[in-house]
């Protein structure tokens, strides 16, 4: 098994970060999402999602982790992103080992969005979403996503949001979704 893929060596890097504080305090403005890794054809992967391409949708046509918005009748973040991980894509919590919080990240529509590290049993088999909501699931391998980071130069650095692009099949993967991945990549470095 890949070291990425281990429970103890990702609690490990969780315990040594720094991760970004929430911006808001109002809970509608909170979202969160997961950031899954599982193994696929013996390499580790993240799952991602590709969102529907729905006029008037502010995340049309954009990948993304699984998640979405806190509900007042979440219990905590945690708890929001457990219940929206199983209406986006029918992932239960007993397919998913929680590794933590990666901390907070911050949206151009000023959301808040607290990021789960889990690792994903990774039953594919199991996924089912709304074709109205999500046009498609990304399986983005963890070298494609490092190979970018590196040969782009931004291992040690925060690059501009501009510059900052993840390429995945015929996808770029921006904003705050490529934040997300880049903070998780530079925790992995030098590993």
């Amino acid at each position: 098994m890949h070291k990425v893929l281990e429970f103890d060596f990702l609690k490990a890097l969780l315990q040594t970060a720094n991760p970004p504080e929430p911006f808001y305090a109002e809970r509608s403005h909170r979202t969160a999402v997961f950031l899954l890794v599982y193994e696929k054809n013996m390499a580790p992967h993240v799952l991602g999602i590709l969102k529907a391409d729905t006029p008037g949708y502010a995340w049309r046509n954009q990948a993304a982790l699984p998640g979405g918005h806190i509900d007042e009748a979440d219990a905590n973040s945690l708890e929001g992103a457990f219940r929206e991980l199983a209406e986006e894509i029918g992932i239960s919590r007993n397919q998913v080992d929680v590794v933590g919080s990666l901390g907070h990240f911050q949206t151009i529509q000023e959301k808040d969005i607290e990021v789960f590290l889990g690792i994903w049993d990774g039953c594919i088999q199991n996924i089912r979403f709304d074709p109205n909501e999500i046009s498609k699931v990304l399986e983005i391998p963890l070298a494609d996503l490092m190979q970018t980071h590196l040969s782009n130069g931004f291992c040690g650095c925060v690059p501009n949001m501009a510059v900052l692009i993840y390429p995945f099949e015929n996808l770029q993967i921006w904003g705050v979704t490529a934040r997300i991945l880049h903070y998780f990549l530079e925790l992995l470095m030098p590993e």
